[in-house]
């Protein structure tokens, strides 16, 4: 059935109305109530999508909410072939006051339109983008968990839509929001996770894609993955492409050390932007944040071997990486060729720390002195 909801927007952005179309089968009650009370993590999604097309003669245009459905693709669309494809991944909380809120989705708006641009396609409206979020928590907030560390996954993406098999940027597009209600990423607590340094493989080079969200970067690292899975350790870590000996990131998380024992002096270092890392929203928030704590935050490159020196002499005291899905990991032990290394097998207080404020911040129990909270509706 079609009808409108209330608290809808009508348009996503200027002349880019938005059409409602209500899932005509949405979940009973009880098939949801069922669902929310161990939804997992990405196993799940709710009754709606979003769904804007673009081409070159129009633009973006038809932006519809409809019910959760699969695409129908022809052989020769141009995403099977040639890999035009980007994502970001953000999450909306239900408040202790009952409201919802995102965080930090200009954030995510952002970088989904430099990753567009890296892949040569159309940015989408930084502003419909936020809309389109807003508009399926909007209309699932059903779906919206609450508790713990409960909170709603959007997964906003686009791709290539277009038949043909010339090798060029696709006429077609599709922009497409879905959503996943989500428990905390560990089922049993946060536990410290072991990481295997890939000397083998590497994520990005400079002047790749290694700064852009695109799927060809993840499909690239399955291989380093299955490696660290086979080495019995949970993640991959990858070091620079060039000399292979400077810490870049661990598998889609960013990572940071921290220098010092004392909690009351101590500086946390992540490594330096240099376009094949991805630019993480956890991690920018994380150092905004870290001198309301009174931690020092650096930037700059960290090799493996700096990173085991300081873990033996004691100048390193906690490892973690950061992200949206699982927010802070604290990482308990390293292995690699060129030696393995253990850091501790509990989160360390200032990881802690740092973890307490940004789910504070995010579930509404922690002053936001940053504007990071997007209130919904």
């Amino acid at each position: 059935m079609s009808g409108t909801v209330v608290n809808l927007p009508t348009q996503l952005a200027d002349g880019l109305p938005l059409t409602v179309d209500v899932s005509a089968h949405p979940r009973s009650d009880d098939e949801r109530a069922a669902i929310l009370a161990s939804p997992g993590f990405g196993s799940h999604f709710s009754d709606h999508m979003v769904l804007v097309k673009w081409d070159v003669q129009n633009g973006w245009h038809d932006a519809k909410i409809q019910a959760y459905q699969p695409f129908s693709l022809d052989p020769a669309n141009a995403i099977l072939h040639y890999a035009q494809s980007i994502f970001e991944g953000l999450k909306a909380y239900r408040q202790d006051d009952g409201t919802l809120a995102s965080f930090r989705p200009e954030a995510n708006a952002a970088r989904f339109a430099k990753s567009a641009r890296r892949l040569a396609m159309p940015p989408f409206p930084e502003d419909a983008f936020v809309a389109a979020c807003d508009a399926l928590v909007t209309i699932d907030s059903a779906w919206v968990p609450e508790g713990g560390e409960m909170s709603y996954y959007l997964r906003p993406f686009m791709f290539a839509s277009e038949s043909f098999l010339g090798v060029r940027p696709s006429n077609e597009y599709y922009f497409c929001v879905i959503g996943s209600p989500a428990a905390g990423y560990f089922s049993d607590g946060v536990q410290a996770v072991s990481v295997y340094a890939s000397e083998d493989y590497v994520r990005a080079a400079p002047g790749g894609t290694g700064e852009a969200k695109c799927g060809g970067n993840y499909a690239a690292s399955l291989l380093a993955q299955q490696q660290a899975a086979d080495e019995g350790c949970d993640q991959v870590v990858w070091l620079d492409a060039i000399e292979r000996k400077y810490v870049e990131e661990m598998g889609g998380m960013n990572l940071f050390f921290v220098y010092g024992k004392d909690p009351d002096n101590v500086e946390i270092v992540t490594p330096d932007l240099t376009g094949t890392l991805l630019p993480g929203i956890t991690r920018e928030s994380l150092l905004a944040a870290a001198g309301e704590l009174g931690i020092r935050a650096t930037e700059r490159k960290i090799s493996l071997a700096e990173w085991r020196d300081g873990v033996a002499s004691g100048d390193i005291s906690e490892s973690f990486a950061c992200g949206t899905a699982a927010v802070i990991t604290p990482v308990g032990s390293v292995k690699a060729r060129t030696g393995n290394f253990d850091i501790s097998t509990e989160m360390g207080p200032v990881t802690a720390k740092l973890r307490q404020l940004l789910l504070g911040v995010q579930h509404g129990t922690t002053p936001d002195t940053h504007n990071w909270i997007h209130k919904i509706g």
